[in-house]
């Protein structure tokens, strides 16, 4: 089945909303507008239950079918938030909020399952009932794991849940996921060097923290080439290194690291950070310094169902006539990994063509991918859970 005639014709609505949520871009858990919207939307289709302050900010919706005899339940998720960022675009519809943006297509994802919605809500062709999740602070904030821990999954009974993202350079409305690890693990860390400062030109009465620290950034990249297996992943990149003084002729007592550690496995994730603290705690001491270190364990690994990898695979199919099945996995990080942790599922990426990268100031969703987007989230409903 190619893409649904309804979202054609839906097209310029679907894509109003959307460019009305990119002129107003929300950060985090602060979503109240788009909120606001995407009830008020749910409502006008004739949506069966609307929930709202769900994880705080976000809205859940259900649709039923024409019939339950499946008892089938199947979430569908959207994020909603945007970024900290100057939009430079040059769009007629561009962020009127200084330094907020939609710079990550939300507005897009959300527009689309705004757009299946509406659908769904006409058409009910369908057996069982249909959970839309709309979440808040994807970005760093922890809204999918909030949504959760509110009891989302048990308070509609969701059995299995499917998300998706667009993917700037590859080709429009094509789709693209793997079974098994598809997203990274995000982990942060702080380590903090402090050895003994001195004049500049009497090193030797110090013991020098740049040195130390410098070191240590050196020997923390052998976890991936010495202590990880080759064919396993993983990232550990120092992003920040602060000294307490920027003058030209004094050795600073304390310098601060920061960074990340992406892995696609929880076992390589333990062994990273095992390491990590190892590596910095040894080198200092090495040196005569100390290195005290703080590992923040964040967004988890995002792993797909195979089942449901493949049910997923086979609606885009439909959809695209094409979809890669192996893609390769990548190393950024997605909150949709707390949602299924807690229930078996799929996330898929969909093509955005070319243009700006994701989280840039000239980024932006491609509106013409919004048809196949709005039908596979469609077609998954009403291949998973066939009218009786």
């Amino acid at each position: 089945m190619p893409i649904k005639n309804r979202f054609a014709e839906l097209l310029p609505e679907i894509t109003a909303w959307r460019h009305d949520i990119h002129v107003h871009p929300e950060l985090g858990f602060d979503t109240h507008r788009t909120s606001a919207l995407v009830a008020d939307k749910l409502k006008d289709f004739g949506v069966d239950e609307i929930t709202t302050g769900i994880g705080r900010t976000g809205v859940v919706g259900v649709i039923h079918g024409k019939s339950n005899t499946s008892g089938r339940v199947i979430g569908l998720r959207a994020d909603m938030d945007a970024l900290p960022i100057i939009e430079a675009t040059g769009l007629p519809y561009a962020s009127q909020t200084e330094g907020k943006m939609h710079a990550c297509g939300h507005d897009g994802h959300t527009a689309m399952l705004l757009g299946a919605a509406k659908y769904l809500a006409e058409t009910r062709n369908f057996d069982g009932k249909v959970v839309l999740i709309f979440q808040p602070a994807e970005e760093g904030g922890g809204g999918g794991k909030e949504m959760v821990d509110d009891g989302m999954m048990d308070r509609w009974g969701v059995q299995e849940v499917y998300g998706m993202h667009n993917a700037p350079g590859l080709p429009v409305g094509e789709f693209f996921l793997r079974p098994g690890p598809l997203m990274a693990s995000a982990d942060d860390f702080v380590i903090d060097v402090t050895g003994k400062g001195s004049h500049a030109a009497e090193p030797h009465q110090g013991i020098d923290t740049t040195l130390v620290s410098s070191h240590i950034v050196i020997a923390l990249q052998s976890i991936a080439s010495r202590n990880i297996d080759p064919m396993e992943q993983v990232v550990v990149s120092v992003c920040a290194f602060r000294t307490d003084t920027e003058a030209f002729n004094i050795i600073p007592q304390t310098v601060r690291l920061r960074g990340t550690v992406r892995t696609l496995s929880a076992e390589v994730r333990d062994l990273a950070e095992e390491r990590l603290r190892a590596i910095a705690t040894g080198t200092a001491a090495m040196m005569g310094a100390q290195a005290d270190v703080e590992y923040t364990r964040g967004y988890p690994v995002t792993v797909n169902s195979h089942d449901h990898a493949h049910y997923a695979a086979d609606a885009a199919e439909k959809i695209a006539g094409k979809v890669v099945r192996d893609v390769t996995p990548i190393m950024a990080a997605e909150d949709f990994s707390y949602m299924l942790e807690a229930r078996p599922g799929a996330y898929v990426f969909i093509g955005n063509g070319e243009g700006a990268m994701v989280h840039h100031p000239e980024y932006n969703f491609n509106d013409e991918a919004i048809p196949a987007g709005c039908s596979w989230f469609a077609e998954l409903v009403e291949s998973r859970m066939p009218a009786a």
